[in-house]
C-alpha cells in the first residue's frame, strides 16, 4: 500500500509541475538570453567578415528602388 501511495504523490507532482502556473517560470529569460546571444554573434560575424558596408550598400540600394521606382 506505501508503494502506491507514493507512486500517487509521485504522479500528482509530476502532473503539477507539466500543468501547473508554474510550469514555464524562469523560461521567457531562457528565451530571451539566448535570442540576444545569437543576434550579438550574428552581429560580431558581420563585423568580422567585413561584410557592414556590402550590407549597408544593399540596404540603401533596395530603398532608392522602393522610393525612386514609383514614378
Amino acid at each position: 500500500m506505501k508503494v502506491k501511495s507514493r507512486f500517487a504523490a509521485w504522479k500528482n507532482t509530476v502532473v503539477s509541475r507539466m500543468r501547473g502556473k508554474g510550469r514555464d517560470s524562469g523560461a521567457g529569460f531562457v528565451e530571451y538570453a539566448g535570442i540576444m546571444i545569437i543576434v550579438a554573434g550574428i552581429f560580431v560575424m558581420i563585423d568580422q567578415l567585413g561584410l557592414d558596408g556590402v550590407i549597408s550598400t544593399a540596404i540603401g540600394d533596395a530603398v532608392a528602388d522602393v522610393v525612386g521606382g514609383g514614378g
